[in-house]
């Protein structure tokens, strides 16, 4: 008769190692979500003692509100800035830093410092850079020899456009990283053959190697708009939602809101944020999925 391996009378367990993850899961995830469905259905506020369900009168009082739509169209203008600059800036920097020189390492380096920083701190240093009497400016005023006092982040029409501009220079050092995978990733032997060919260096990259980097542009374009939905840190830091809330988006109109006490307002409107970023997010990842299988 064989003796038994040792060790297999023991038996584990390795499910019990996760349980600490599930716990906090679920007590800061899944249980807030669970609450915010139910919230958005009573009068919670800090004005009452007492919780009352009154089924979709919150909904109502938002749709027959413009402020809701404000803040959504300026949600959605400033998720497609951030997804159109962040992906340009991220795929410019990775053809340019993709041969593998010390230079480039360096400059890599340098480029991915802004995605570990705070985003809040990141936004406060803008702030203060883009005053009307900031570095900027008196960069500006010193090589033009006059004084400039132009006000970055007080105007009603561009503001949303320099708000997204910094949330895509902080997150581009990702955008880069994923796109130089793509290109490392791409064989060689493909654009040789296209060059025997009789094809162009341009020809090559552009009719070659960029359709091979379907699966980078997937996962940039669905992060940066998805990111960029949730936003919160750098529009505060930055402008509070202002001047004249042309970049309030939706989770500075929440967090105003719950401020004012009206919790089941905000939560309702959280509700409507989650219903937008799905309803976005999985139309524009069937598509982009859609154009991998193609290439």
């Amino acid at each position: 008769m064989r003796p038994a391996p040792a060790g297999a009378g023991r038996r584990t367990h390795p499910m019990w190692f996760l349980a600490p993850a599930f716990a906090i899961l679920f007590v800061f995830f899944f249980l807030p979500t669970v609450f915010n469905f139910v919230y958005a259905f009573t009068d919670w506020s800090s004005f009452k003692s007492d919780i009352r369900p009154v089924g979709w009168d919150n909904f109502a009082d938002l749709l027959s509100d413009g402020t809701l739509y404000g803040a959504l169209r300026v949600t959605l203008v400033y998720a497609v800035l951030v997804a159109l600059f962040q992906n340009l800036f991220g795929f410019g920097l990775a053809v340019l830093l993709e041969r593998d020189t010390w230079l480039n390492r360096a400059a890599r380096l340098v480029f991915l410092v802004p995605v570990l920083m705070s985003a809040l701190a990141v936004g406060y240093v803008f702030q203060a850079l883009l005053k009307p009497d900031g570095s900027l400016n008196d960069l500006l005023g010193g090589v033009l020899g006059t004084t400039v006092t132009i006000p970055w982040l007080g105007d009603t029409t561009w503001t949303l456009v320099v708000v997204a501009l910094i949330h895509a220079w902080k997150w581009m050092g990702l955008s880069m990283l994923i796109y130089l995978a793509g290109l490392k990733t791409v064989p060689e032997d493909v654009t040789e053959a296209a060059r025997i060919d009789g094809a162009t260096g341009w020809q090559a990259f552009w009719s070659i190697r960029f359709p091979l980097l379907a699966p980078a542009v997937t996962f940039n374009v669905a992060t940066a708009l998805l990111g960029s939905m949730n936003g919160f840190d750098i529009v505060q830091a930055t402008t509070g939602g202002g001047p004249a809330r042309s970049t309030e988006i939706l989770n500075i109109f929440i967090y105003r809101t719950f401020g004012q006490g009206l919790f089941a307002q905000a939560t309702t409107m959280s509700l409507v944020l989650f219903l937008m970023v799905a309803l976005l997010a999985l139309p524009v990842i069937r598509v982009l999925r859609r154009r991998e299988e193609v290439l």
